[in-house]
């Protein structure tokens, strides 16, 4: 599947419907996949971080997680067609690991928070096979060891929730360190498995705006919610050409 460029970031234009056959195809294959789920903050961000671009670029699949990038791909006539989740997502991934019998690590959240993750997806999803969760607050000096642990629990897939740019630069370092089918970057998915933050409700995610209800949440979110803004105004007024090289 062909990506469209948004200000130089492959996007793939897949829909809802596409992403279950994407997943057990990835999941199918021996070799490591990676999945990375950006929105118009990681896109601006990816604009002035070689490092994030890079592992955006190299990316096996990358899917339109929020609805500004459906937006501007609209104004210009890009292609993406519409907003997939990195949560639902994630939750489709769940579902293929449960009715395949495949194992999954979770790495990321704060101190006891991938615990609870873990134990919630448990209780939806019964006899799932869990290889093993670490918290995302590690030093440099315990990375070996972090990746020996992911090693030597062998998951068929690694959800990697450290936050951008993180995740994703990690997930591009590590893949050629592990032996999961798929390393998938899942940012605060983990905080709402623990039940540590609400998702938006059905109204909030049918509308695209998500972020207004986690913004209603957080307040202090304000000041990374103003990319939005200006990255539709960028947007606007880029041609087709600029928004696809930046």
């Amino acid at each position: 599947m062909k990506p469209v460029k948004v200000m130089g970031v492959p996007i793939n234009p897949v829909t809802n419907q596409q992403m279950e056959s994407l997943i057990s195809e990835m999941l199918s294959e021996k070799t490591t996949s990676t999945l990375m789920t950006p929105n118009p903050e990681m896109v601006m961000a990816a604009n002035t971080n070689p490092e994030l671009m890079a592992a955006l670029q190299s990316a096996d699949l990358v899917i339109p997680d929020g609805i500004g990038l459906i937006i501007a791909s609209r104004l210009k006539n890009l292609g993406l067609k519409e907003r997939v989740t990195g949560i639902d997502t994630m939750e489709k991934v769940l579902a293929c690991c449960h009715q395949q019998q495949l194992s999954f690590f979770l790495l990321g959240g704060k101190p006891g928070r991938a615990e609870k993750a873990v134990n919630t997806i448990g209780k939806k999803y019964p006899g799932i096979r869990v290889a093993g969760c670490y918290h995302g607050y590690f030093q440099s000096d315990e990375e070996d060891g972090v990746l020996e642990l992911i090693r030597e629990s062998s998951p068929d897939v690694l959800f990697v929730c450290l936050g951008f740019p993180r995740q994703e630069i990690w997930i591009n370092q590590k893949r050629c360190q592990v032996s999961s089918r798929l390393m998938m970057g899942v940012g605060g998915s983990v905080d709402v498995y623990a039940g540590e933050v609400k998702r938006a409700p059905a109204f909030f995610q049918k509308l695209g705006i998500e972020w207004f209800y986690r913004l209603l949440q957080e307040p202090s979110r304000l000041g990374r919610m103003s990319v939005l803004p200006v990255f539709l105004w960028k947007a606007l007024w880029m041609k087709k050409d600029e928004m696809k090289d930046r």
